[in-house]
C-alpha cells in the first residue's frame, strides 16, 4: 500500500469538489465569491457551447452546399 494515495490527504483535508452549478438552484446560501465563481463558470460554458454551435453550423453549411440540388 502506498504511503500517500491520490484520493487521500494525509493532513485530513478533503479534495475540493469541482465547481458546478445547477440551473434554478437556490442562491441564498452562496457568498459573493461563490456567485462570482459560478458566473465565471457559466461564461466559460457559454463560450464552449458557442464554439460547438459554430462548428456544427459550419458542418451543416458544408453539407448543404455539397448536396445542393443543381
Amino acid at each position: 500500500m502506498a504511503l500517500f494515495d491520490d484520493d487521500h490527504d494525509p493532513f485530513g483535508a478533503r479534495p475540493k469538489k469541482p465547481l458546478t452549478h445547477e440551473i434554478g438552484q437556490l442562491l441564498d446560501a452562496l457568498s459573493v465569491h461563490e456567485l462570482d465563481e459560478r458566473i465565471a463558470l457559466l461564461h466559460q460554458e457559454i463560450e464552449r457551447l458557442t464554439v460547438a454551435r459554430q462548428s456544427k453550423q459550419a458542418s451543416k453549411q458544408a453539407a448543404d452546399a455539397f448536396f445542393k440540388p443543381g
